[in-house]
């Protein structure tokens, strides 16, 4: 049986505390997401100031998406045991020190240890800062909050790439890097003022070390096996054994957790049949996101789009994206979280089923991307997430946000890597990325079967409920 410590929240005041949390929640995440946004536009800088190739530029995101996952379980785990505060400005500043430390980087080996430091930042940002919400807002206001904070990405999108060329052709792509330190100092010390705090009379358990590893054991194995990165990097055939090492771990992972009395992945959390639905969904939210990858791809091959203004053919996407959330959020409280996800599955349905027919022309090819945008927005508003706020005990708050944002990083490396393989095996051309996308549509029409099967409303009672000050 697990053993739940039930955090004391020490609230900030009112109406006016809220607002300065939600900037302190908003500007980390979106400082987190923008990152990720402003790789692309800088690596041929890096190219060109390393003297490396494509492939080995493209270690940069594989080693800062794996750290990041790792972190995600780790700072998960941390913040339901030790309270959001400092495990939010832990990530925070290791994601600073992770920027500074790439900016000064003499070398590309060192760029990369940089860029695992900051990966393992940005993975502790997003689900504290979900856990936070859950914890000060009431049901009423919730899903406005995580709607906006769920806008992050559409707008990091957005503003990213422009940003990103401003600053290299001017000050110099280190500098992409060194903006982050001013914004993560002013995050940490309105943080330490906004931030709730944990009180609590009861001393949490041992450290679930075994657990621990084994999580971390099992995503290193996963990600391998799915990414395929070890295979490029020796030319050998290694990711069907990484897949089956990371089978073995999760079966050894499943058995450490059943024995642990304050585990680091709660078994408890997935016999909650609305919470195993939630990851199963958060799986296929990552894999439409997967999907966005190589919808340019047909753009060029179809359309005759250049290579150099493709990026802009997904702009409607992601300007509907932003906008869908944003919506979702102010509605969620109206319609529910599963109508939402419903509807959001639906429309994803559609879009990238009409993805998969290019002979419709480009106009039916941008409706299809508008679909998949507002259909994304909506989904990754904030109604998954608040379904795992209202199901999830208040004590594993953090850990059940941590493995939306697992689940939702994996479904979008196996969506990569299935689309890559779809395509691949009918030569690389359109009617391989055809096949491909009607595989993707198909599998968002299964997602939407599965979203039936969530509540029509929560009756969780306390959970949602915003806490007292010295509850």
């Amino acid at each position: 049986m697990i053993q739940q410590t039930r955090p004391d929240i020490t609230l900030p005041a009112a109406n006016e505390g809220q607002r300065r949390l939600v900037q302190v929640l908003f500007v980390g995440v979106f400082m987190s997401a923008l990152d990720s946004a402003i790789v692309g536009p800088v690596l041929p800088a890096l190219r060109a100031a390393f003297d490396i190739d494509n492939r080995t530029a493209g270690l940069l995101s594989s080693v800062f998406s794996l750290s990041s996952l790792c972190s995600t379980a780790l700072m998960a785990y941390f913040s339901d045991r030790y309270g959001r505060r400092p495990v939010y400005q832990t990530s925070v500043a290791f994601f600073a020190i992770g920027s500074l430390c790439i900016a000064a980087a003499p070398s590309f080996d060192l760029l990369l240890v940089s860029r695992a430091i900051q990966g393992i930042g940005a993975g502790g940002i997003a689900p504290v800062a979900s856990a936070v919400i859950g914890d000060v807002f009431s049901a009423e206001r919730r899903g406005r909050v995580l709607g906006l904070i769920g806008a992050t990405h559409g707008m990091a999108f957005v503003l990213g790439p422009p940003l990103a060329t401003v600053l290299t052709s001017t000050l110099g792509w280190r500098w992409l890097f060194l903006v982050n330190i001013p914004v993560a100092l002013v995050v940490l010390w309105l943080g330490s003022r906004s931030l709730p705090g944990k009180r609590s009379d009861v001393v949490p358990g041992p450290v679930d070390a075994a657990g621990i590893a084994a999580t971390l054991l099992f995503l290193l194995f996963l990600v391998l096996g799915i990414s395929r990165l070890a295979d490029s990097a020796t030319g050998m055939l290694l990711w069907p054994w990484f897949l089956g090492a990371s089978g073995i771990l999760l079966a050894a992972l499943v058995a450490i957790e059943k024995r642990q009395a304050q585990a680091m992945i709660p078994i408890v959390l997935f016999a909650n049949r609305q919470l195993a639905y939630t990851y199963v969904l958060t799986l296929g939210v990552g894999f439409s996101m997967g999907g966005i990858v190589f919808l340019t791809t047909i753009a060029t091959l179809a359309y005759g789009i250049s290579v150099e203004h493709a990026g802009l053919a997904l702009l409607p996407l992601v300007l509907c994206s932003m906008v869908g959330s944003m919506a979702a959020g102010r509605l969620l409280n109206h319609l529910g979280a599963r109508n939402m996800v419903i509807f959001g599955f639906g429309l994803l349905t559609l879009g990238y089923l009409q993805s998969a027919v290019p002979q419709t022309g480009l106009t039916a090819f941008v409706m299809a991307s508008v679909l998949v945008g507002i259909g994304l927005g909506v989904v990754v508003s904030g109604a998954l997430r608040s379904i795992a706020i209202d199901e999830a005990p208040l004590a594993l708050r953090g850990t059940a946000q941590g493995l939306i944002n697992i689940f939702n990083a994996v479904g979008t490396l196996l969506a990569v890597t299935c689309i890559s393989a779809i395509a691949d095996l009918e030569g690389g051309g359109l009617t391989g990325f055809s096949h491909a996308y009607l595989a993707m549509g198909l599998s968002m029409l299964v997602m939407l079967f599965i979203a039936f099967g969530l509540k029509k409303k929560s009756t969780a009672p306390a959970s949602g409920q915003t806490p007292s000050v010295g509850t």
